[in-house]
């Protein structure tokens, strides 16, 4: 809640000429005077230290631009150019902001119109409030407040994935992103007005049209992803660091229109019997050679798998970190090093699973999973993956009805955001007579089990795969939503490394069952699968790792993420291209 109150004057460059009331928290309303800097080379980043901001930093760098850090609010009076990339909550952000101080000298870089771009929370915390944990009071800059899109009438949230811009005002910053998708993830939105119209410069369709993007003189926002749509996202970053750069158009070989189905590429990494890290890819989840040999698969080396397929048109990349590691994960220096390295090359969303957990080293030093995953996004990471440990909370929530608080996937929801926190789920399909055989929800399947069942239901397993759990896919899908998981990654262990096909059964089970994304995943072999796993199921992506590098089975053959979207395309199904 508001301690006070401060007027706030945004000049007529930048297009409000009045004076506008805004509740805040602060020690004052003093002015700071601070000399700009003059390096044009350099970029001012505002970190207040929550999420991937690495993200950003790579992409600025791989622009050709230094950057300098906000450490103090005259660091933000003295910038050339000031970029604020928001992550996290929206009353967690504002608390950093106003009891630094920053928050003040926001409002008044803002009121001079010095050159400002607000990346996703960076421009929903120009408005007047949110409803996110709230009300909270933002930055009053902007009329309006944000609210969370409404998924009662079956919308899927958080908003995740590649849209289509409808560009409302000619600007600049957006010269190269007519008809291209860009990539958004987030729960909460603003919507347009006539107090706020004069302010945006392009809307998005999701349920309803609400503010992707404003501009009002030198002051810029997108609640988009910039520095993760691709060279789209770097056209329009450096249309923004470079002065009286018109950016690098990139022309949109089909226009976007809605959003798009993902296809996203997923590298099992584990290290080999020589201790390194390699991409390998198993059957039924075994990743050792049928040989006599019993090596571990080796496909190739992570960075270079990631950054090809980031290439090849990859809308996401997907680590699962399936190393036999014993010790604790924050010592697993050869995983972080390979998200830090795949960052500075790969501009489209970065996930990783393994290791996240709760951990108490030889020492007795405890460690949270909230700690595990700060170090993952600090890392690159822009979401994380969660498996086993998932699987233990909603057991213990759906037998107690009780959220502790401590799971580590309620952990890292409510500090980073639900959208930041993937479920991974291992199932694995046991056929039953009747509905009536088990207490779990079971569907009639496509195809009759080995002595004519016609139903099954999907055992959830954690260990990769090798320990079964009293629960179901459906049940573990429902509860883990509850408990804050943004995003729900559902496998088969019956269909991995199979070729034949995502298990279309359960994934329309899940994905018809909560209302956050579901990504299929598991048994991939042609181009035809996706369109049909599209088509039949309200999956938002599908992914797949063993269509596209493996090259050692003569009965599967590989086939180029290209293939699958032109597929795609033909198909009448929406993707980025």
């Amino acid at each position: 809640m508001a301690t006070g109150a401060a007027i706030l004057t945004v000049p007529c460059s930048v297009g409000r000429h009045q004076k506008r009331s805004s509740q805040r928290r602060g020690s004052g309303s003093a002015s700071l005077s601070v000399r700009a800097s003059s390096d044009a080379n350099t970029v001012t980043l505002l970190d207040y230290g929550a999420g991937n901001v690495r993200s950003v930093r790579n992409a600025i760098r791989h622009l050709g631009f230094g950057i300098r850090d906000v450490r103090s609010p005259e660091d933000i009076l003295a910038a050339d150019r000031l970029v604020f990339p928001g992550v996290g909550a929206f009353g967690s952000a504002m608390d950093v902001l106003n009891s630094t101080g920053m928050a003040d000298a926001l409002r008044e870089y803002i009121q001079r119109d010095r050159p400002f771009l607000g990346i996703c929370l960076g421009l929903q915390l120009l408005f007047d409030s949110s409803e996110e944990n709230g009300p909270v009071s933002g930055l009053g800059v902007i009329p309006g407040v944000v609210r969370r899109f409404d998924s009662s009438k079956g919308l899927i949230v958080p908003h995740i994935g590649w849209n289509a811009l409808e560009i409302t005002k000619d600007t600049q910053l957006l010269q190269g992103a007519d008809g291209h998708h860009v990539y958004f993830v987030h729960s909460y939105h603003a919507l347009p007005s006539d107090a706020n119209r004069d302010w945006i410069s392009s809307i998005c369709n999701y349920g309803d049209s609400f503010i992707s993007s404003i501009s009002m003189g030198n002051i810029q926002a997108v609640q988009f992803h910039p520095e993760k749509s691709g060279d789209t996202g770097l056209s329009i970053l450096k249309i923004f660091v470079s002065a009286n750069s018109s950016g690098a158009k990139v022309p949109a070989r089909r226009k976007a229109s809605k959003l798009a189905k993902r296809v996203i590429a997923c590298l099992d990494v584990r290290s080999n019997d020589n201790g390194d890290l390699v991409v390998t890819k198993g059957d039924q989840y075994d990743v050792r050679d049928h040989t006599s040999s019993k090596e571990v698969r080796n496909l190739g080396k992570p960075v270079d798998l990631a950054s090809q397929y980031y290439i090849d048109g990859a809308d996401e990349v997907s680590f699962l970190n399936i190393t036999g590691f014993r010790d604790f994960p924050l010592g697993d220096l050869p995983m972080l090093e390979v998200l830090r390295c795949a960052s500075e090359k790969v501009f489209v969303p970065l996930t990783v699973g393994g290791g996240i957990r709760d951990f108490t080293d030889a020492n007795g030093r405890y460690y949270s999973s909230l700690e595990v995953a700060s170090e993952y996004f600090r890392s690159g990471a822009d979401k994380i993956s969660i498996g086993s440990d998932a699987v233990y909370a909603a057991e213990a929530f759906l037998q107690t009805g009780v959220k502790t608080g401590k799971s580590s996937l309620e952990q890292i929801s409510r500090v980073y955001g639900n959208q930041a926190v993937v479920v991974s789920i291992d199932p694995r399909r046991v056929y039953v007579n009747s509905p009536e055989d088990v207490p779990f929800k079971t569907v009639k399947v496509s195809s009759k089990g080995p002595s004519g069942e016609e139903y099954a239901w999907y055992q959830c397993t954690v260990s990769g795969g090798r320990d079964s759990r009293p629960i179901g896919a459906y049940e573990l899908a429902k509860a883990v939503e509850e408990l804050g998981a943004g995003e729900i990654l559902l496998n088969c262990i019956d269909c991995d490394g199979q070729g034949c096909g995502f298990d279309i059964d359960l994934v329309k089970m899940v994905s018809d069952a909560v209302t956050i994304p579901v990504i299929a995943s598991s048994g991939a072999g042609a181009v035809e699968h996706f369109s049909e796993v599209f088509e039949k199921t309200n999956a938002s992506a599908a992914l797949a790792a063993g269509i596209f590098h493996r090259k050692e089975r003569t009965d599967l053959s590989q086939v180029p993420i290209l293939a699958v979207k032109e597929h795609l395309v033909d198909a009448g199904v929406e993707v980025r291209v």
